[in-house]
């Protein structure tokens, strides 16, 4: 399959969070670049299709989302503000 990414992504496995409207969730981080990630979660029909991915071991580190795919439990996200 043809890489299509502009920026490569990394791969790795950090704990974060979904969240929107004052409700979160809990999903694993598997890879992520400058202008998106993909996420693995319990539910996907509980994932809004805008949402904040708020890192776990550094709360600071949050990205406005925007769904791109879903495939089973995992979201390819694209970082809505990745051009700023």
């Amino acid at each position: 399959m043809e890489e299509k990414r502009k920026y490569p992504r990394t791969e790795i496995e950090e704990p974060a969070y979904v969240s929107s409207g004052g409700s979160v969730m809990r999903c694993v981080v598997r890879n992520i670049s400058h202008e998106g990630a993909a996420i693995d979660v319990e539910n996907v029909a509980f994932v809004p299709q805008r949402f904040r991915l708020v890192m776990a071991k550094n709360s600071s580190v949050v990205h406005e989302c925007r769904i791109a795919w879903i495939q089973k439990n995992r979201i390819g996200l694209t970082f809505i503000n990745a051009a700023e």
